[in-house]
């Protein structure tokens, strides 16, 4: 099997991270990095899913981006003409994907405004594919969810290319299958194996989340560092119960507790991920109502010296805040969440100097 052409796809911020991952997980040979998404060739046969992505497809087409007028939609019909349908079928199956196809589905994105809107753009392309393998299509004008076993396409308009890709997988990656459960304010698990994997979690450290929500930072920290001692608190009752189901099997200890009063000792705290209840989806609970500062308190008592802090702001005025309590920051870099823009913080708590005598 010939080496296959990839995309991955992720949220505006995390490219860095994705190709990162990619890199180091020997999972191919990256050639291009665009918005959202790394262009890389893979080493071989393989299931090939990097945790920081939202999703991956085998390249199935490029042609200029016939720009932005409604009548130049139809050209798009050649990207499925053009594919080579057997070619990505064999590929598909050779990196874990599925072997059948029972229909196809369709989703469509681009940069710019357009005379035409994506629901054009997918009916143009899904149409003819459907037609060439011989099942349904199903659009998404309609609103409903595709059906199981439809075939997932995407076509990306940037400008300078209109790319057609096949998703690897049954389903987008970003679909964990631990999250059973969720709560308002529940992170995007990309983001949440972006965070763990900016920690640099080791065999032995100890892990926390001290407002846990639905457990998805303490997921992802699980998956990626098995040896990891975690530990996930919140006040709500309502996340304490979704987070101990979504981390069942992952030797997590999920407990109920206020952020601002640790039931940890001081500096027994190797890493600290948190998604902390400032950016407006959650309301803060208990002393955290009355002191924001409490968090930054308690996060720099329970961090050991030389510990590192990940964690996950609306804006960067609450950085003060912890520079005030000893921390430092060392890593800023901006994420769009859900549309609004956000910032992954990496602190680290300093090293304790050793007395002198006289």
């Amino acid at each position: 099997m010939t080496a296959a052409s990839l995309v991955a796809r992720c949220a505006h911020g995390l490219e860095s991270a994705l190709s990162a991952e990619i890199l180091h997980r020997g999972l191919g040979v990256i050639t291009h990095l665009g918005h959202r998404e790394i262009h890389f060739r893979s080493r071989g046969p393989g299931a090939v899913a990097p945790r920081t992505a939202d999703d991956v497809f085998l390249l199935a087409g490029r042609r200029p981006d016939p720009g932005t007028a409604r009548r130049d939609v139809a050209s798009l019909a050649r990207l499925a003409v053009e594919a080579d349908l057997d070619t990505l079928t064999e590929l598909r199956r050779g990196h874990g994907g599925p072997a059948g196809v029972a229909g196809i589905e369709v989703s469509a994105s681009f940069l710019g405004g357009r005379n035409f809107n994506r629901y054009d753009v997918e009916d143009a392309v899904g149409s003819v594919l459907a037609r060439r393998l011989g099942v349904g299509y199903h659009s998404r004008r309609t609103g409903e969810a595709p059906p199981p076993g439809h075939t997932g396409w995407r076509v990306t308009l940037d400008g300078v290319w209109a790319t057609l890709m096949l998703r690897i997988g049954e389903r987008p990656l970003h679909r964990r299958c631990y999250k059973r459960r969720t709560v308002p304010g529940t992170l995007h698990p990309p983001l949440a194996a972006a965070m763990a994997r900016m920690a640099g979690i080791r065999p032995g450290h100890t892990v926390l989340d001290p407002c846990c929500g639905a457990g998805t930072l303490l997921a992802e920290a699980g998956e990626q560092a098995p040896r990891a001692v975690l530990y996930g608190f919140d006040l709500a009752l309502s996340a304490v119960r979704a987070a101990r189901e979504n981390t069942a099997g992952l030797g997590v200890v999920v407990g109920r507790a206020d952020a601002g009063r640790l039931p940890l000792a001081d500096g027994s705290v190797d890493r600290v991920l948190s998604n902390p209840p400032w950016g407006g989806q959650v309301t803060a609970l208990g002393l955290l109502a009355a002191s924001p500062s409490r968090w930054w308190a308690e996060l720099r008592r329970v961090l050991a010296p030389d510990g590192t802090a990940v964690v996950l702001l609306p804006g960067l005025d609450e950085l003060p805040l912890g520079l005030r309590h000893g921390l430092v920051p060392v890593h800023v870099q901006g994420v769009r969440v859900s549309g609004a823009q956000t910032f992954l913080v990496r602190l680290t708590a300093p090293t304790r100097r050793r007395r002198t005598r006289a």
